[in-house]
């Protein structure tokens, strides 16, 4: 019997396929579409057993803290959450998530390279109770985790054909707008939301206020500015105008989502409350009250570069 470790990883987008057999197996079904790309070498494929024994990766450990309440230093609060990433970046090079809930850790989104290290560092943390996937470019090596962690994963059932491996006892497919994630019967807190846009059925995390976005809302680099201070340490606005996140159907190609799009988002989202947003990358991370009129100011400011001056978007506010 073939072990696991022996299947085929797609070098570019990091999604662990159901065979070995290289001749069996010669594209990535998933770098093949539109929304991903094959870079100029070509596709190529690898192994989890193969990157393991090359031992150039390793997962690092990033605790995330908020900003300090008055009678807490930061090194004083608990993390509330914590990144893993592989090091040196393998594939896209997203995160994965670690957050601890009363029912027992939460991740967040996955990571193909998985070795005993890891294992055990996350065993250390309490394992992993439950796994929530955002969309299919963070597919990786879920099933690897879950099994390993004892574990199920809450998938969007829309996105279900861009499954590489199936393990219908370990994945759980979403067909509502918002899903409970539990532990044994215990609620964790955790609210899974479908959003769709960049895949029919991409997902959000929202967790104590806290939005994990994956690239459902794409984090903008004037979206993680310092505005607060100018170049001589001087209090400062945010100018206006400025987005804080991006739409897009494809990231890596740079295909917006239509206005229309933006807008059923838009009013599925407007219903909850978060004052921080936690993007696909390390460090990715934006807090601030104002955080939904920032996604919505986003999101006008798009549909107004694509052309539309007259939109019902354009009318809606928080208030």
């Amino acid at each position: 019997m073939v072990s696991s470790s022996s299947y085929l990883v797609c070098n570019t987008c990091g999604t662990q396929h159901g065979t070995a057999d290289r001749t069996a197996l010669t594209t990535c079904f998933i770098c093949d579409d539109p929304r991903q790309y094959t870079p100029p070498s070509g596709q190529s494929f690898t192994t989890l057993a193969a990157l393991r024994e090359a031992g150039e990766h390793h997962n690092e450990f990033h605790p995330f803290r908020p900003h300090p309440l008055p009678s807490l230093s930061a090194s004083g609060q608990p993390p509330l959450f914590t990144s893993i990433i592989t090091v040196p970046k393998f594939a896209i090079g997203q995160r994965a998530v670690l957050i601890p809930t009363p029912a027992g850790n939460v991740l967040w989104d996955c990571i193909t390279y998985l070795d005993e290290e890891t294992v055990q560092k996350v065993n250390d943390m309490g394992g992993v109770k439950a796994m929530v996937i955002s969309h299919p470019h963070f597919y990786s090596s879920h099933l690897e985790w879950a099994e390993r962690f004892n574990c199920k994963v809450y998938l969007a059932a829309d996105d279900k054909r861009w499954l590489a491996r199936r393990n219908e006892e370990r994945q759980l497919f979403l067909d509502e707008i918002e899903t409970k994630v539990e532990v044994d019967g215990v609620d964790t807190g955790v609210r899974v939301v479908k959003l769709g846009g960049h895949f029919p059925g991409s997902l959000v995390l929202l967790y104590e206020g806290h939005l994990f976005t994956a690239d459902t809302l794409m984090m903008t680099p004037a979206g993680r500015s310092n505005w607060s201070i100018d170049a001589l340490g001087n209090p400062r606005e945010r100018p206006k105008g400025v987005n804080t996140f991006s739409f897009l159907w494809s990231i890596p190609n740079m295909i917006p989502l239509s206005a229309d799009e933006i807008m059923r988002m838009w009013h599925i989202l407007k219903n909850y409350h978060f004052t921080s947003a936690h993007g696909l990358f390390p460090d990715w991370d934006i807090e601030d009250q104002s955080l939904k009129a920032r996604v919505l100011e986003s999101m006008q400011i798009q549909i107004r570069a694509m052309g539309h001056g007259q939109h019902p978007l354009l009318e809606e506010s928080l208030s």
